[in-house]
């Protein structure tokens, strides 16, 4: 992916796209099923998977993903979520999504960061 910003919208249905086939919608997802369906999408985009978790939100379990693509000043950040039960995996970026793990992607990417620099 070049240096350009995608449009948040467009960088959510594109992504979004491309793993519409990869997920069954009427069957348990696996933590590890579900990181190597997000691990597959986001490396054909040179997106970089920041963590991954499982949480309960609203009484349902899911699996959550937060992710970013681009660098620098054009890094963008996306939250991936998929019931646990099946169902469709939601794509959206960090800056339209109200999930709450959603606020931490970019500060666990900016402590990544850090980390490297002193490694």
């Amino acid at each position: 992916m070049d240096d350009i910003q995608l449009d948040d919208k467009e960088l959510e249905d594109t992504l979004a796209a491309s793993l519409a086939d990869l997920v069954p919608e009427a069957k348990k997802v696996s933590e590890d099923e579900f990181v190597e369906v997000v691990g597959g999408a986001l490396e054909a985009v040179g997106g970089t998977l920041l963590f991954k978790m499982c949480v309960q939100n609203e009484g349902e379990g899911q699996h959550v993903a937060a992710a970013s693509i681009g660098d620098g000043g054009n890094r963008q950040f996306l939250l991936l979520t998929l019931p646990t039960g099946g169902g469709a995996l939601k794509v959206e970026t960090t800056s339209r999504s109200t999930n709450p793990v959603a606020g931490i992607a970019a500060a666990y990417a900016g402590l990544m960061d850090v980390f490297k620099t002193a490694a």
